[in-house]
């Protein structure tokens, strides 16, 4: 048994990754907007700034951090999902590290998206740190861009910081999941300005249905057990072969 911090644990995948952690026998530590053991929006600097004080302070040895807390490209502050679903993660990560212990993991939720993103001055941008010049880059961007970039620059910092981890002794990983049925992408579904692409997106999809967050539970409790210690550094597609069909002689 061990003890998992754990980023928009509410719904979705999130949701699925606390089930199962708990179905082990797990200690889990949410912190979401609502429905969690803390409370705060991670799209705002300031309440990320107190809740990694809290959750250090109240959990100096934790095993490991999933990082699910995002929004999707239906989002109506494009400029939000960058601040939430990079550096919301980011700054977790940076800020609960030194309360990992030697054999945890990290687990970031990236997506299939990431390799659509058409604004690597934008990725660039996120990894550089400066959210003020990130969020007035947005003003003129689509929120799938967003999204994707968003995600896209996720991918790359765990690169960036995977052998880091390791050599701390532990691994960090991303996992790209596709299009997930969850409570967000209904509403992505429902939403007369995406639904008749989604529905095209979902008939796509190779394997022949939509995934499940079960789906992506499952990869992501591997990461976490014994069996996943020497995987460290790479993104994991969770997609029903969807980014293989796109990008069939590429990897993100």
């Amino acid at each position: 048994m061990g003890k998992y911090v754990l980023t928009g644990g509410a719904t979705g995948i999130g949701a699925a990754i606390k089930q199962q952690l708990l179905d082990q026998g797990n200690d889990i530590v949410v912190i979401d907007l609502k429905d969690g053991d803390y409370l705060a929006d991670l799209g705002d600097p300031a309440a990320r700034k107190t809740v990694i004080e809290l959750v250090k302070a109240d959990h100096p040895s934790i095993d490991g951090l999933i990082t699910c807390a995002g929004v999707a490209s239906q989002f109506p502050n494009p400029a939000k999902i960058l601040q939430i679903n990079y550096f919301g993660t980011v700054e977790i990560i940076e800020g609960l590290s030194d309360n990992i212990v030697s054999g945890g993991r990290v687990v970031a939720i990236s997506s299939n998206s990431a390799p659509m993103s058409t604004r690597p001055d934008l990725i660039d941008a996120m990894l550089g740190g400066d959210e003020n010049a990130v969020v007035s880059m947005a003003s003129d961007l689509h929120g799938h861009e967003c999204y994707a970039s968003s995600k896209g620059a996720v991918a790359r910092y765990m690169r960036r910081k995977a052998p880091e981890f390791a050599r701390q002794g532990v691994t960090f990983n991303a996992v790209a999941p596709g299009y997930i049925q969850t409570p967000m992408t209904k509403a992505v579904e429902e939403s007369e300005e995406y639904g008749e692409l989604i529905k095209a997106f979902m008939d796509s999809i190779p394997i022949g249905r939509p995934g499940q967050a079960d789906d992506v539970a499952n990869v992501v409790l591997f990461l976490l057990s014994p069996q996943g210690s020497y995987v460290a550094g790479t993104t994991i597609f969770i997609d029903g072969a969807h980014d293989a069909m796109m990008r069939p002689d590429t990897n993100l």
